[in-house]
């Protein structure tokens, strides 16, 4: 009830909280469309081949 009442009490806060939800939308799904394409989804057809090309590219990089 501490916390519940406190969040309710809130004037400034409550506007603080949504830009704060809004901001990790947009950084989380938006971005992520844009900028952070699945390229193995995009290279390779299926699982296997998938996990063979990390395979490569962590031994690889040692």
């Amino acid at each position: 009830m501490f916390y519940y009442e406190g969040f309710r009490g809130m004037t400034v806060g409550k506007q603080l909280w949504l830009i704060i939800l809004i901001k990790l939308f947009v950084l989380f799904f938006i971005l992520r469309l844009f900028f952070f394409p699945n390229f193995l989804k995009s290279k390779f057809d299926n699982d296997q081949d998938r996990g063979n090309y990390v395979r490569e590219q962590l031994i690889r990089r040692k």
